[in-house]
């Protein structure tokens, strides 16, 4: 049988983590098959860099990654590869901050790549996006002074009565620069970032760069952040526990991410051996 190489695109939280943010054995076991067999695995985050790699790591990936949902796509282990960063003008995101403090958020959250900037001292906001050898790479104090640089990404928590009102605020008055969306884990979280920027513009430069054609592309994701690059590949997957937009724009769907989603729809779609389980399936 003539071998088909996949490209296989994996969204992390709520996709291929499961609720306590590891890798299921099984998903973990089926993914290595895969790429045993000559298929590519990249992940598609939301996540910055720092807080994805050691998932890259843990499945041995050698493959670039997109982050920052498409905001940095980037090879981690080859320097050669073109490295395609695309931030926010820092005159928007200053336009963009000082609506947050009109508006009275709770807080603003901006990362350049794997620096952070943190308006107001939070040590929940703090322990939630970080882990405690990165504490070093934050600076904490009014994001219009010390935001200098264009950022990568704007995280944004608001009080929930005005999530509505802040996000129709940003369409009447930036849609033109900015992208955005909401979060609803572990709580509500406006994310931003630059006009145009999703995860399958990542998607596409890689599958380009491998020659692969889009009716061999795998993605996989649960939430709107995902939209886009499951509406692109040609094989778009929505987890069982996706939101319902997702759903109705995926192809396919299958089980949650507690119930190895990936690894069964792998398994079948690719017709991998399915004895390979470190653990329950």
């Amino acid at each position: 049988m003539n071998f088909k190489k996949h490209l296989i695109a994996l969204d992390l939280d709520g996709t291929l983590l499961n609720d306590n943010k590891t890798i299921n054995p099984y998903t973990k076991s089926i993914v290595a098959k895969a790429i045993a067999e000559g298929h590519i695995v990249v992940i598609a985050t939301g996540r910055p860099h720092r807080s994805s790699i050691r998932y890259y790591k843990e499945l041995g990936l050698d493959t670039p990654m997109v982050n920052f949902n498409g905001a940095l796509i980037h090879h981690p282990t080859n320097r050669s590869w073109d490295v395609v960063h695309s931030p926010l003008p820092n005159r928007t995101a200053k336009k963009i901050i000082q609506t947050c403090y009109d508006f009275e958020v709770h807080n603003i959250f901006a990362e350049i790549q794997d620096n952070m900037y943190l308006d107001k001292f939070d040590q929940h906001i703090i322990d939630a996006f970080t882990e405690p050898d990165e504490r070093d790479l934050i600076t904490i104090g009014s994001l219009k002074n010390h935001l200098q640089a264009d950022p990568t990404s704007i995280l944004i928590q608001p009080s929930d009565h005005h999530i509505d009102e802040l996000r129709q605020y940003l369409d009447d008055e930036h849609a033109s620069m900015i992208e955005h969306r909401k979060w609803g884990v572990p709580w509500n979280v406006i994310e931003i970032v630059r006009k145009g920027i999703n995860k399958s513009v990542g998607l596409h430069k890689i599958a380009h760069y491998f020659h692969i054609p889009k009716e061999r592309i795998i993605a996989f994701g649960d939430e709107d952040n995902d939209l886009e690059m499951i509406e692109y590949a040609g094989v778009g997957v929505a987890m069982g526990n996706a939101i319902k937009e997702l759903k109705q724009v995926a192809k396919y769907e299958t089980a949650t991410n507690e119930g190895d989603g990936i690894g069964h729809f792998l398994a079948e779609y690719l017709s991998l051996p399915k004895n390979v389980s470190l653990g329950n399936n």
